[in-house]
């Protein structure tokens, strides 16, 4: 049987062109959502809470942005979300694996026909959040400790979930012959960006002159203590008050400065991450976020779960171009809470670190949702 193709909503591509043509155009007018048991805001707007916000009825044309977007990259993080649907996503995700890959403009109407755009809110009313960026950091281990590589990651101890929360960062790190050790690094401030990260690819070279090994220390758990980012435990620690926290690379300075103090900034963050590693096969394929699926570089961000369910598709405002777009909610992370709150995943190496470290802006979002399908809690 020949698979349904997005072009058969040839008159939601219509209706798309329409938005784009301005406000000279009519109204973009879609089929009219189900009846189902969800509150009525006192705008008359249909509303849904989940725990961490609410979600308010809204037009395609409120979306800032909304048709200037390469709908069509969306279409691989969508797929990749449908091998894990979100609750209410099953049939839209069986239309979704049926239907052939289109142009943008044949992908935004497919998800026009389909989707309905819900504003995020937080549960009094504030629209606006804030988006950073994160990125998957490549590193350089070894197996065995050196004179140079002495710093250990460590796998998830057999205990770690009947003890919660679990020891400090101190207390772990002042006994790291109690744990499995994976693979040593050179670097401490490094750990720390891998563990905030969530995942890292390892170059491991065993000896002089052998070839080099991938491999991907994953995120395995951690121990439910207090998150401080390094540019944060500097300001705690008394070595900087030139703002909130300071930047990486004042951190890295510090450190260099100060390497008998090094334990004293490592411990001011007292959440320690722990990993387990797994082979790297296909160099183009992105961590797995806490969906369980492989992050699509520009495609998928973290979210707060109780506000956003994983496998939600949005619409981001992030203020400019680069992050106006359809990204897949796909991930969270230990500071990414709140209702409208992502974390927005540039890739890996050096020009995706650089790009993450520069995100961190207003934010407001729309969640895509299938048509009267409520949102559960």
């Amino acid at each position: 049987m020949k698979k349904k193709t997005r072009y058969d909503a040839w008159w939601m591509a219509a209706a798309i062109l329409g938005l784009l043509a301005g406000c000279a155009s009519s109204p973009v007018v879609l089929p009219p959502i189900p009846k189902s048991p969800i509150p009525v805001a006192s705008n008359d707007r249909p509303v849904q809470l989940r725990e961490r916000s609410r979600w308010v009825e809204s037009d395609w044309a409120e979306l800032p942005g909304w048709g200037s977007d390469r709908a069509s990259e969306l279409w691989p993080a969508l797929l990749r979300s449908c091998e894990k649907p979100a609750a209410g996503w099953s049939a839209v995700c069986a239309r979704a694996l049926l239907a052939e890959a289109g142009d943008d403009l044949a992908t935004a109407a497919w998800l026009m026909s389909e989707l309905r755009p819900w504003r995020i809110e937080s549960l009094d009313g504030e629209p606006q959040g804030q988006l950073t960026g994160y990125f998957e950091p490549e590193l350089q281990v070894r197996r065995q400790k050196d004179a140079r590589f002495t710093v250990p990651v460590l796998a998830a101890p057999a205990d770690l979930m009947q003890r919660r929360p679990y020891l400090t960062r101190q207390q772990i790190e002042s006994e790291p012959s109690r744990y499995k050790t994976l693979v040593y690094l050179e670097d401490a401030i490094d750990l720390q960006i891998l563990q905030l990260q969530g995942s890292g690819r390892a170059r491991l070279v065993d000896a002089e002159g052998t070839e080099p090994v991938w491999l991907r220390l994953a995120f395995a758990g951690h121990n439910d203590q207090p998150l401080t980012p390094l540019g944060r435990s500097l300001v705690l620690i008394g070595e900087w008050n030139d703002g909130p926290a300071a930047p990486r690379s004042a951190v890295r300075d510090w450190a260099r400065r100060n390497p008998q103090r090094l334990n004293e900034l490592m411990w001011a963050n007292a959440r320690y991450v722990f990993f387990r590693e797994e082979p790297l096969r296909d160099a183009g394929i992105g961590p797995r976020g806490a969906q369980g699926v492989p992050l699509t570089p520009g495609r998928s961000v973290a979210v707060d779960k109780n506000s956003i369910p994983y496998g939600t598709a949005l619409w981001m405002d992030g203020g400019d171009a680069g992050t106006r777009r359809l990204v897949m909610a796909q991930d969270t992370g230990g500071g990414i809470v709140g209702a409208v709150r992502a974390d927005f995943f540039t890739g890996w190496g050096s020009e995706a670190e650089a790009a993450a470290m520069k995100i961190k802006q207003p934010l407001r979002y729309w969640a895509l949702w299938p048509r009267g399908v409520p949102v559960s809690r």
